[in-house]
């Protein structure tokens, strides 16, 4: 099993492009599994963990609901934002500037077989890195993500999540609202949940910004200790 992971820091870059990185990653990694099966091989597989920040973008999950995005055409380019039905799991939610958004592109051959552990455990991710910060991060039935007060009528969403997986293959991953401008978020209903609203780290702590970089480090680091992975950095230039 090979547990090493690569980290690749993407910078701010265009959701389709992105979505279409990851696809030839994940294809990569299913390449090898096809290979490895048809021809007997026992060749490695790759695991690969991207951190993004996108401009302005509302994207759709398989199963979501198009009447949860509440902008036409028109309205979306005043916005300056962008709009994509895409293949992971999930309803609709925002991406923008101020925003952690991580996509970790696994062989949970490597790891575990369990798509519902594996989503517990990036949701514990974030749960730790919150305890951090001094925020009690916690999880609701039926609702995938990391919320706040859940059970209470403050229930709030920190942390949004949607994956797609094959042959135990992972992509698309998490959006984590740290300096985020929660506006954006009156235009959908997030995750097709009308009664729950959203927010944002650095309006939990009452600061006006957060250091994106330093919470970045937090999350990896509770990452590595759940996954049991070794991670090595890279300079992507996809």
């Amino acid at each position: 099993m090979n547990k090493v992971v690569e980290l690749q820091e993407l910078g701010q870059r265009d959701f389709k492009e992105t979505w279409e990185y990851q696809e030839i990653l994940f294809k990569g990694v299913l390449d090898t599994k096809i290979k490895n099966r048809r021809e007997g091989a026992n060749l490695e597989t790759a695991n690969y963990f991207l951190f993004v920040e996108h401009p302005h973008v509302y994207t759709l999950g398989k199963s979501g609901d198009i009447s949860n995005l509440l902008l036409n055409e028109k309205q979306l380019v005043e916005k300056d934002a962008t709009f994509y039905k895409i293949n992971r799991g999930g309803d609709i939610t925002y991406h923008g500037p101020g925003q952690i958004v991580g996509y970790p592109i696994l062989d949970l051959d490597n790891f575990f077989t369990d798509i519902h552990k594996y989503l517990r455990f990036l949701e514990e991710m974030v749960i730790l890195t919150l305890a951090e910060y001094g925020i009690t991060g916690v999880r609701s039935d039926g609702e995938t993500g990391v919320w706040l007060d859940v059970g209470t009528p403050f229930a709030r969403k920190i942390c949004a999540m949607g994956v797609r997986a094959s042959r135990w293959v992972t992509m698309h991953g998490f959006a984590f609202n740290v300096n985020a401008d929660l506006g954006y978020f009156d235009n959908i209903i997030p995750c097709g949940i009308n009664d729950k609203a959203v927010t944002s780290l650095h309006v939990e702590l009452g600061v006006e910004q957060l250091d994106i970089e330093e919470v970045k480090e937090k999350l990896l680091k509770h990452f590595i200790l759940l996954f049991e992975a070794k991670l090595i950095r890279q300079q992507s230039n996809a």
